[in-house]
This record gives structure tokens, sequence and C-alpha cells, in this order.
């Protein structure tokens, strides 16, 4: 019924917006929003706002690792919901590379839905957890154009409930 009335991004970006409410309040504190759904990518943006930014005007770097588990942790969500098999998924650790200030809106970017449909298939298949480092690029388009202001990598870890 929603499919009729709002896109997929406002339908993903409402759900993300509904677990902040009712289980991850962070979600709910920072305001992510869908800017693109794919089957290979999602862009997730956060607002530079007064609750996001830092000491020096910058974002935050609470924020900053918000904004790479919503990309990483929405491709893989939405894979296991797609699946019909119930899966928990976590992220096992991080790593992040700070290149530059993040001094406007934030653009996360996870390009991996392929794989991490196989790792989703390997999960249900054979029961056992499975991990996978996911790449996550962080943009600031309107003062660094596509150049990164920072990267992260996440390891995704699933298992078969």
């Amino acid at each position: 019924m929603l499919e009729r009335f709002f896109s997929l991004t406002t339908r993903a970006t409402l759900s993300t917006r509904w677990l902040g409410i009712t289980k991850i309040p962070m979600l709910f504190f920072t305001r992510p929003s869908i800017v693109e759904l794919t089957d290979e990518k999602i862009v997730v943006k956060i607002p530079l706002r007064r609750r996001t930014k830092n000491h020096l005007g910058s974002m935050y770097i609470g924020a900053l690792v918000v904004g790479a588990e919503v990309a990483a942790g929405l491709m893989a969500w939405r894979r296991i919901d797609e699946s019909g098999v119930p899966i928990n998924l976590l992220f096992k650790d991080i790593h992040g590379d700070f290149l530059r200030r993040p001094d406007a809106d934030v653009f996360f970017t996870c390009t991996e839905g392929k794989e991490i449909d196989r790792l989703v298939e390997k999960a249900a298949e054979t029961g056992e957890r499975q991990e996978m480092p996911l790449n996550i690029i962080v943009t600031v388009p309107s003062t660094a154009g596509d150049d990164p202001v920072a990267r992260f990598t996440m390891t995704l870890t699933i298992k078969k409930k």
C-alpha cells in the first residue's frame, strides 16, 4: 500500500526514523535520510546541524559513525528482509580514516549490495556465522565535490537465528 504513495527512498528513510524512535534513539537524533537506494548502492545523508556538529563546526565523529552504520546496515537489513530467512546482523569492528573536516551535509555511500546478497545466501544455506568487511565512502559534495572526507570499513557479521 505504501508503495503507491511513497518512493523507495522515502519508505527507507521513514523506516530508519521509525527504528530510531522505537529502538535506536541515535538514529532519530541524527536524522539520516536515504538519498539513493538500488540493489548495488545506498547513499545516506546526515545534515550538519547543531546536534551533529562538534566544537569546531564540523561533523562530530559520533554522527559520522552513525552515518556509516546506517549506510552499511540498511543495505544488509534490506537484503536479509528480502530473503525471508531470520538472520541477525551486527557489526564486529570498525576502522575509520578521517581525511578532512566535513563542514556541511555529509553523504555516506556503500556499493557492495551484490556481495551482501551472496553473504546472506551463504548464511541462510549454512546456518553458520558469516563475516564481510564493508567499505563506506564519506563525501561532502557542497564543499569537497566527490573527494572523500573519510573512509570507513565495518565488518558485518550475520548468522541465521
